[in-house]
């Protein structure tokens, strides 16, 4: 939690995105309909029309919290900007909303996104600043969860996006993977979105994570898939929290990308009970201190484990197991 030298309001910022449409080549506007965002996935997909634009525009309503425009309020000249960030391409983008009328703690406007600016996911903020004990530009309440912007999805998704890849592990033309030869699969998280890579060169692998026949199969099928999953977010939490920037305090900066969204995902089963920044600031300092990360990793473990669903998969594996069996011994 932050600590702050002055008043701010003690409650965040609800923002919603009310519209969005694309700027194409040839100048037109064409708008999206409500499909292309999700108030409750708090997620705008920009990648229905492929490459084929140019600019966004999205639509915004911020709310500030009571006390926002009160009269005796400790803050004068309040302004209320929404800010664009893309950790990836290390694009910042800001636009000031207005007030929708005097008095009103309902501010709107819009942001513009152009595509040449993002090739993934980004993070969009609103920040209320004010003028404080005589200092300007003081940040006196913003969103608590951002919203992210997704350049190339057609849905609007929050959760982990993908990437799966089948590829024989020993003639593979990226020469990396060959050592895995005997892997059934392996996570890479350098890229703009994890990727999964499937090793076809094990037998009867493909065909098991492809099967939707049912029965004895369908079941090897799910386990195969949950537990894959669980090595993907292990893999892809220990690539976030290892690829971090640090303030010249040596404080860690929440991610913008996928990395921030695993953080955000999996923070609260590793480190429970406290702030998401006061969390990731744990784990930094147990990942770059003396002692302490080595406890942490059972955490990780089972928070990948809430993540990938594990327990209720496998419920499901073993009832219709027990099912199966039974409607053999009839």
């Amino acid at each position: 939690m932050k600590i702050y030298p002055y008043k701010r309001l003690n409650r965040p910022i609800a923002l919603r995105v009310t519209s969005v449409s694309l700027r194409l080549p040839d100048g037109t506007r064409d708008p999206l309909d409500i499909s292309a965002f999700s108030t409750q996935q708090q997620t705008v997909a920009l990648g229905v029309a492929g490459d084929a634009w140019v600019s966004a525009r999205i639509g915004l309503s911020a709310t500030l919290p009571p006390g926002s425009t009160a009269a005796d309020a400790p803050w004068s000249d309040v302004r209320v900007l929404a800010v664009l960030s893309d950790g990836e391409t290390n694009v910042r983008t800001s636009a000031r909303l207005r007030q929708s009328a005097p008095e009103s703690k309902d501010w709107i406007g819009d942001i513009d996104v152009l595509r040449d600016d993002h090739v993934g996911r980004a993070s969009l903020e609103v920040y209320a600043v004010a003028t404080v004990d005589d200092v300007a530009g003081r940040s006196i309440a913003e969103t608590d969860t951002p919203w992210v912007v997704d350049a190339m999805a057609n849905e609007p998704l929050r959760g982990l996006a993908l990437d799966i890849q089948q590829v024989d592990f020993r003639k593979s033309s990226r020469e990396w993977l060959r050592p895995y030869a005997d892997a059934p699969w392996i996570v890479d998280a350098s890229g703009r979105v994890p990727t999964v890579y499937v090793n076809s060169a094990v037998e009867g692998l493909a065909e098991l994570l492809g099967s939707r026949s049912g029965g004895i199969e369908n079941k090897v099928h799910e386990l195969l898939v949950t537990q894959m999953a669980t090595d993907v977010w292990t893999a892809v939490f220990h690539s976030a929290v290892g690829d971090l920037e640090i303030e010249p305090d040596g404080s860690p900066v929440f991610p913008t990308d996928w990395q921030g969204e695993v953080l955000r995902e999996m923070l609260p089963y590793v480190v429970p009970d406290v702030h998401v920044e006061e969390a990731l600031r744990t784990v930094h300092r147990r990942r770059t201190g003396d002692a302490g990360w080595v406890e942490l990793q059972t955490r990780i473990h089972f928070a990948a484990i809430r993540r990938a669903e594990v327990t209720k998969s496998l419920a499901g594996i073993l009832r219709g197991l027990v099912q199966m069996n039974q409607g053999t011994e009839s």
